[in-house]
C-alpha cells in the first residue's frame, strides 16, 4: 500500500523536447547535468506485517547514476554500496518541506526499486520511517491523497516495488544513452553540479 509520484519535483513538461533530458518510470536526466532515480521510502504500519511506501525521486551524482545503470540488470547488484542523494519529491502533507532531505538509496535485487533511507533527523517523515505509523495515519494520508493537498501530486499504487526493465524507450538504456551523449561533450555548455550541492526547488531548472 502506498502512493507514488511520476517525476522529480524539478521536472517540467518542456524538458520532454530537450535531447539531453529524459524521464522514464525509474530514471530521469535533466539537461544532461541532473540525475535522478525512483525509489521507495518504506514505513512500518503498527500492528500490520505489510509496509506503507512513498514512491519518491532522489538525485544522484553523475558517477553514481552511471553505476546504477551499469548494474541495472546484473544479478547480485544488491551488494552495491548505498548512494547518497537529495530527496527531490515534495510531499505537502509534511512540514517543513520534504525537498532536499538527505537520503541513502539502497540497491535491491534486479526488478526491485531501491529502498530510500532518510537520514535520522527530527523531520516528521524521517521520524515516521523510524518509528512507524498507525492505521489511522494511513487513513489520514489516503484522505489527503483523495481530496486534500496531495491530490494533484501523487497517485495510489499497489505493488510499486517492481522496477521497469533495462531496455526499450524510456528505460535504462535510454537513460544511459542520454548520459553518454553528455559525457562525450554534446552539451559542454552545461557544467556539472557541484558534488553534494542540494538540487534546486520546484521549477528552478527550466
Amino acid at each position: 500500500m502506498g502512493y507514488s509520484t511520476t517525476a522529480p519535483d524539478v521536472w517540467h513538461p518542456s524538458f520532454a523536447d530537450d535531447p539531453d533530458s529524459m524521464l522514464s518510470s525509474d530514471q530521469c536526466v535533466i539537461k544532461g547535468r541532473h540525475y535522478f532515480i525512483r525509489g521507495l521510502i518504506e514505513i512500518p504500519v503498527i500492528g500490520r506485517e505489510d509496509l506503507f511506501s512513498w514512491g519518491v525521486w532522489v538525485s544522484l551524482s553523475r558517477d553514481n547514476f552511471a553505476r546504477a545503470l551499469d548494474v541495472w540488470n546484473t544479478p547480485g547488484r544488491e551488494a552495491e554500496k548505498p548512494n547518497f542523494g537529495w530527496l527531490t519529491t515534495e510531499l505537502s502533507l509534511y512540514s517543513p518541506s520534504t525537498l532536499n532531505l538527505r537520503t541513502h538509496a539502497h540497491t535491491r535485487p534486479v526488478g526491485q526499486r531501491p529502498f530510500i533511507e532518510l537520514e535520522p533527523t527530527d523531520h516528521p517523515l524521517a521520524v515516521e520511517q523510524r518509528t512507524g505509523i498507525t492505521q489511522d495515519r494511513v487513513r489520514e494520508i489516503a484522505e489527503a491523497v483523495l481530496c486534500g493537498p496531495l491530490a494533484a501530486e501523487v497517485r495510489a499504487v499497489d505493488g510499486d516495488h517492481q522496477q521497469s526493465g533495462p531496455a526499450g524507450p524510456g528505460g535504462a538504456d535510454r537513460a544511459r544513452r542520454t548520459a553518454q551523449q553528455v559525457e562525450q561533450g554534446s552539451q559542454r555548455a552545461y557544467p556539472e553540479s557541484a558534488p553534494g550541492a542540494p538540487q534546486p526547488g520546484r521549477g528552478d531548472l527550466r
